[in-house]
This record gives structure tokens, sequence and C-alpha cells, in this order.
């Protein structure tokens, strides 16, 4: 960590400014944090200061940034980012959200605690952002295929199993389901954020999908419509499985997907589309 007298004299500026206003506020949480913050500022204002140096790249001057410097930082505060949240992933998961703690996320992204503060106000921004960042880009594809008219149902129910199978079964995703089924009975928001954020959104499209489906006779009736629940049980069930008894039964999670779909179509494994 930079220590606050090895700091340039505009950073040591903007800590105490930052302590100045905290300490105004007469909260000690306000003041940890907005001192957190300006830590991190002066943190990566020295970093900047001494990478310049290093490469022989003078300073720039004013609060003008050259074009060319600028990607450059967007790039590097984006991958600190992102590497914040993948540390904030394995904390949530192997303590739980009770449990974990921001000093943990930051020691496993490999930076200041101050530097978190920049991206993120507190625990639960935290965890809303992870989230949002591995939920997100999954439900807006699912969502284009589901509404693509020349791809048919059962075609888009195929993709979704795909697409759930690789992208979170296979990847660290799971993690956070896992965690939403430990942690949600004990903290009743992160429980209805996550309800907001994505399952209202899956059994949207999930719905349309079953709808569709009956309409044209690829569902043998509209009990998915009416609970698409139904739709995605057996992957709960995967996700669950995997995390609980596979070293004991390993699941064959593809024959269960296969099996799951006959039992929508009511046609056999060799009538798949």
């Amino acid at each position: 960590m930079v220590k606050v007298q090895n700091l340039p004299q505009k950073a040591r500026s903007t800590l105490g400014s930052a302590r100045a206003r905290a300490a105004g506020k007469g909260s000690a949480q306000s003041a940890g944090q907005a001192t957190g913050q300006a830590t991190g500022q002066a943190t990566d204002q020295a970093t900047d200061q001494a990478t310049d140096q290093a490469t022989g790249r003078a300073p720039v001057k004013g609060p003008v940034q050259s074009p060319s410097k600028r990607p450059a930082r967007r790039s590097t505060a984006e991958a600190r980012r992102g590497s914040i949240l993948a540390a904030a992933l394995t904390v949530f998961a192997s303590h739980g959200f009770a449990a974990a703690r921001l000093d943990d996320v930051a020691a496993r992204a490999g930076v200041a605690k101050g530097t978190l503060y920049l991206y993120f106000r507190d625990k639960e921004a935290l965890f809303e952002a992870l989230v949002r960042s591995a939920v997100s880009p999954l439900l807006q594809h699912m969502s284009k295929v589901a509404a693509a008219p020349e791809i048919s149902p059962l075609q888009a129910l195929e993709t979704f199993f795909a697409l759930f199978a690789r992208e979170v079964l296979g990847t660290e995703r799971k993690l956070l389901l896992r965690l939403i089924v430990a942690e949600g009975p004990r903290f009743p928001a992160i429980a209805e954020f996550y309800y907001r954020e994505v399952v209202t959104h899956g059994l949207r499209i999930m719905r349309a999908l079953a709808e569709r489906a009956a309409r044209e006779g690829a569902f043998t009736s509209d009990a998915a419509a009416r609970f698409p629940q139904l739709i995605v049980a057996p992957l709960l069930v995967a996700v669950l499985w995997d995390g609980l008894f596979a070293r004991i039964d390993p699941l064959d999670v593809e024959g269960l997907l296969r099996a799951h779909r006959q039992v929508l179509t009511g046609k056999p494994e060799e009538d798949a589309p």
C-alpha cells in the first residue's frame, strides 16, 4: 500500500479534503468510506505517476488528459472492476453474504480497500453489480432467441438448455445461484433483488416461449405456460445436485434435459429437432 507521506501533493490534498468532509458529517462509517475512497484515488494517482516515470512519459499537467492515454486508463479501470467482481464471487460463495468482508474481496482482487469503494459504495452494491454482470448478458441473449420468429420453440428451448449448461453449470456462475438459495431466506433483500433482476425476466421469457409452443402444438399442453417454473426446474436441480451430490453420484445433465424435453413435448428422443 502507498503511504500517505509518499503520495504527490495533489493526492495528499484529495485525501485531506475527503477526511475533513467525512468528519463534518459526524458519521464514523461515512468517514471510513470517504477516507477509503480518497485513499483509493490517491493510490491510483500515485500509481499513474509512478508508471509515467518508469516508462519515461512526462506527466500531463492540468485536468486535460492526452487522448492516447484515456483509452488505456479506461481499459485499466474496466479490468480492475472485473477483477473485483471475480474476487467478490469467490468470497461470497466461500463465506456467505453475511461473513463476506470487503477487505477479503480487495485482497483477492489485488487492490486497496479504498480502490474498491471507487466502484461500489458498500457490500450490497457490490453484490448487486455481481448479479447483473453475471446474469444480464445471458437473459438478453435468451430473450432475442425466444423472440426470433425463424427459430422454433423447441429450437429455442434447446438453445436455452445448452446456454445454461455451458454458461452456468460450466462456470462459477453456478456459485451465485447456490448463494441465493443458501442465503436468500436469511437476507430477504438479496432474494428480492435476485427475483426482481433475474427471476421475473427469466419467467417472462419462458412463459412466452411456452405459450408459443402450446399454440403451435410443440408442447402437449399449456401447463408450462401457466407454470413456466416447470421449464427451469431441472436446471435448478442440476445446480443443487452438482453442489451436494456430484462426488457421490454425478448427474447426467444432458440425459436429464433430454428426458425433460420429452415430458414437455410428448415426443421420443429421435423426433428431436
